[in-house]
């Protein structure tokens, strides 16, 4: 199988990191890559209990993006998720994974694949790589997550739990 470009947002690592589930996204995808921004953002909650180093995860690529310039376009994006679309650009990436509404709807206007955090966690429930979905999800609201509840019934349904 060739190896997919996978570029991730800021907030999804956060919440994997949250449940300790981070290694789903070596399992699915082999490789993540970051852009350096998403990289700063996680180095700003280093005194977070579940805060982890990704440097020194090997499966992890951080990048800067090449043409500085491409940020005029995504001005009302917040840094990470701007450099997560001119990356996937420059990269010619296979998914995204953002989670913010915004972010979201500019990847779907650039006809960019698109995943998020609960996707990431469907996923890992169909490859047997996760029991179930709802364990997870609760744990998620419980360390600060929000989640939509009408949103949290469709999701439990499509994962059969």
């Amino acid at each position: 199988m060739a190896m997919r470009k996978v570029i991730s947002n800021t907030t999804p690592i956060l919440s994997l990191f949250k449940i300790d589930k981070l290694g789903i996204l070596k399992e699915l995808y082999d490789r993540v890559i970051i852009p350096f921004a998403v990289y700063e953002e996680i180095e700003q909650g280093k005194e977070k209990p579940y805060y982890q180093d990704l440097r020194k995860l090997d499966w992890i690529d951080i990048k800067s993006i090449k043409n500085e310039k491409s940020r005029l376009y995504f001005l009302d994006l917040d840094k990470g998720e701007a450099e997560v679309l001119i990356l996937s650009g420059e990269e010619n990436a296979d998914l995204v994974i953002i989670d913010e509404l915004l972010g979201r709807r500019y990847a779907k206007q650039m006809n960019i694949n698109l995943t998020g955090t609960i996707g990431i966690l469907l996923k890992a429930k169909s490859k047997g790589i996760i029991p179930s979905v709802k364990e997870l999800l609760f744990e998620l609201r419980e360390k600060g997550s929000w989640i939509n509840p009408k949103l949290i019934m469709k999701i439990l349904k499509l994962a059969g739990e």
